[in-house]
């Protein structure tokens, strides 16, 4: 079988590395372009490394992509991980088509921050989706889905890194193998049910340590380690990383309050509870332990967050 490998960043690397150790006819790689001043993709650098034909399109929109992708002759595209929208005749050029992978059970939490917002959100589990892309934006038959929890204190980095990466790289595998045994599962989402959230941007992640302290740490938990929640303090912009959530009684102090100071870090008070601050980065600097900014800042009990 012919396949094209289409996608980019560690993702699409492991995608790759995965089908040329099983010996898999890939004929194509295809990647975002390189931008200027930035280092090659690590799935551009490891195909050229492999002597595979790397193509780097600035748009998918266009006639020229459409030939681009019928000149490769192939059976299946895989979209591993994809910045770029590929349109329907550009997906359906391959003979059995494209599948492409998205993180999230769709059709909810389609978009392009689809891991930050269900922990942002409160849920309890999340999952991956293998589906045949059509002109919609993460819309498409299925071909399947596997879910998994997002434990109580877990973030982004563990939710992408620890779950759903190795589970994507297996399920794009089995979905491959689904194919070749002529198994194409088209299972219709019901889009009237799902969503669609937008990029999960730092506008979106400023804390209000007033909100009930599950929703102020959700939030910090789905922005660790990117786009990283805020505050201020000073009048500074200071993100927040790991934390944890402390539980139990405790004083009570205004929202955004220093309740305690800490070589465990800081607790700062929200909403009918308390959050233990560990690491954080003040404005200009590095990632630092919470501790070690409160020292240099002179932090005491009774000083804020937030405005």
């Amino acid at each position: 079988m012919r396949i094209v490998v289409h996608g980019q960043q560690a993702f699409g690397k492991t995608l790759l590395e995965r089908l040329l150790e099983r010996g898999e006819n890939v004929v194509a790689v295809c990647s975002a372009p390189t931008g200027q001043g930035r280092p090659d993709d690590p799935l551009a650098v490891f195909a050229r490394d492999n002597g595979l034909p790397v193509h780097q399109p600035t748009s998918w929109k266009t006639p020229e992509a459409l030939e681009l992708m019928q000149s490769f002759d192939a059976d299946l595209c895989m979209m591993a991980y994809v910045l770029l929208f590929v349109p329907e005749e550009v997906c359906n050029a391959p003979r059995l088509g494209t599948f492409q992978f998205h993180p999230s059970l769709c059709p909810h939490h389609r978009g392009p921050s689809s891991i930050n917002w269900p922990i942002a959100m409160g849920r309890r589990r999340t999952g991956l989706t293998i589906f045949w892309p059509n002109d919609g934006l993460d819309e498409g038959p299925i071909l399947l889905q596997k879910t998994c929890e997002i434990g109580p204190d877990e973030t982004l980095g563990d939710i992408y890194f620890n779950k759903l990466f190795p589970m994507g790289i297996a399920a794009m595998l089995e979905s491959l193998e689904l194919v070749k045994a002529g198994i194409i599962l088209k299972h219709d989402q019901r889009l009237d049910d799902g969503s669609y959230e937008g990029w999960f941007k730092a506008d979106l992640v400023r804390l209000d340590w007033s909100q009930p302290v599950a929703q102020v740490y959700n939030l910090i938990r789905a922005a660790n380690p990117a786009p990283g929640a805020w505050t201020t303090h000073g009048g500074e912009k200071l993100q927040v990383y790991d934390c944890a959530r402390v539980m139990g009684p405790g004083p009570a102090g205004e929202a955004g309050e220093i309740v305690a100071v800490s070589d465990d870090g800081i607790t700062v008070q929200a909403g009918e509870g308390r959050i233990l601050v560990k690491r954080l980065r003040p404005s200009g600097g590095d990632k630092q332990s919470a501790s070690e900014w409160a020292a240099a800042v002179g932090l005491v009990p009774g000083d804020r967050l937030g405005p």
